[in-house]
């Protein structure tokens, strides 16, 4: 009797994988084995790939996307693996089997779960969602101080993970808008390397300026308050530069805003990239609205504050696996959408950090009391954030952290308007675009 003989192609780079308390060697075991408890215990980033015989499983951290197509071949299937669209394009193009290609066939490994796929043939079964990672919901005291202090203590400890990894001496950077999260990031950077030693030297804010945005005068100030004037180095760039052909090419999705955000991205790691051709390490506050739930409800006619507070990780995952609403092409959430922030880094040769994606900060965030602490009053949730990191920051490094409005990262970087000017298409518009890469 013939078996069809799989391959699995494994095009992910090693060198992203950043985990402090294993070899990749047991961590790699640890998911081939499947167990979702030993699998939490990984602490760090990861992307990785584990088989023997027909099965194999696949994890991932929130920050780090994964891909998968499924080719058939004569032999048996093929399991190609990356982190991005284009990457599983060319090596099917390679091996001769792109003619199966289209973009919305691949696959995202959705992040906190190991996926099982079994490489039997034609026809293949539906893989095996396994959750690794459920923080409890409502654990965390309603005190605003205590929850402060531990939420930026969570974000500490990460931070500290994250430099001890760093080489001595090697330059770190804060993608910086002065807003609470790349404020807090920064702020807590800071303090760390001073704990640890390091010369804060080695530390810079950047700020992306197209023509005199908001987030410029907003980043001068929140550090002029601070003393910390001397680390603020603006990224200056012009509108004309926004290119939505290059911006859809290496983001690879299509909703609008993370297309803007993807934009304004670009901008800024070509910027820094430009005036420091060997700087690498760069940390980012992305997640940190996500954890904390402040996102506009009343733009999205699908969410109400019910849904956003009572539904785990709603912000972090989407509606979830299993669920219609959710995305086999794109997960959802920010396992989705953190691609935004990673594509443009990663184009430009950066390795990216932020400790509002780890788990154990994620899970400070979703053990908070939102409905006992707002009573679901969505401007109360909407003031909560910055209540909460403003304490958490100042018991953890002692800065009184100036809070500032709300503002997205993309109507920081460049006056709403203008930003229209040139990134004004549809989600219908971008899907198009996109596509017709692969057309």
């Amino acid at each position: 009797m013939l078996h069809p003989v799989s391959r699995i192609v494994d095009l992910l780079d090693p060198s992203l994988n950043r985990v402090t308390n294993m070899s990749m060697g047991e961590a790699r075991a640890r998911v081939l084995e499947g167990n979702p408890e030993h699998i939490r215990g990984i602490d760090g980033s990861f992307a990785l790939v584990a088989a023997e015989g027909i099965t194999v499983r696949l994890a991932r951290s929130l920050d780090r996307p994964m891909r998968y197509f499924l080719a058939k071949r004569h032999e048996g299937p093929a399991l190609y693996v990356a982190d991005r669209i284009d990457t599983l394009h060319a090596a099917l193009q390679t091996d001769g089997l792109d003619n199966q290609f289209h973009p919305s066939y691949t696959r995202m490994i959705p992040a906190h779960y190991v996926v099982e796929i079994a490489l039997v043939g034609c026809p293949d079964p539906d893989p095996v969602y396994t959750r690794f990672f459920t923080p409890q919901r409502n654990s965390q005291p309603t005190t605003l101080d205590d929850l402060g202090e531990k939420y930026v203590g969570a974000m500490a400890q990460e931070v500290e993970k994250w430099l001890r990894h760093i080489d001595a001496g090697q330059p770190v950077g804060v993608a910086f808008s002065g807003g609470i999260d790349s404020g807090a990031v920064f702020l807590v950077v800071h303090h760390v390397m001073l704990r640890l030693g390091l010369s804060p030297a080695r530390l810079k804010a950047f700020v992306l300026n197209l023509d005199n945005g908001p987030d410029t005068s907003q980043a001068r100030a929140f550090l002029s308050q601070l003393g910390l004037s001397v680390f603020l180095e603006e990224i200056d760039s012009s509108p004309d530069r926004l290119d939505i052909a290059e911006t859809l090419r290496v983001l690879e999705d299509y909703k609008p805003l993370d297309v803007e955000c993807a934009a304004m991205g670009l901008e800024l790691c070509r910027g820094i990239r430009s005036r420091y051709p060997a700087w690498r390490h760069l940390a980012d506050g992305d997640g940190g609205d996500e954890n904390l739930k402040d996102y506009p409800i009343e733009e999205n006619p699908e969410l109400t504050i019910r849904s956003v507070i009572d539904n785990c990780m709603l912000y972090q995952e989407g509606w979830g696996v299993g669920r219609i609403k959710h995305s086999l092409t794109y997960s959802g959430g920010l396992s989705r959408s953190y691609v935004r922030t990673y594509a443009p880094a990663r184009k430009f040769g950066f390795s990216g950090f932020s400790p509002y994606t780890q788990p154990a900060v994620v899970e400070i965030a979703e053990g908070i009391p939102f409905a006992a602490l707002t009573g679901y009053d969505v401007p109360t949730l909407y003031s909560l954030k910055g209540e909460i990191v403003s304490r958490g920051v100042k018991a953890v490094t002692g800065f009184d952290m100036p809070v500032f409005p709300k503002r997205r990262f993309q109507h920081g970087a460049i006056a709403a308007e203008q930003m229209r000017e040139r990134l004004d298409g549809s989600e219908h518009d971008y899907r198009r675009t996109f596509h017709g890469l692969y057309a």
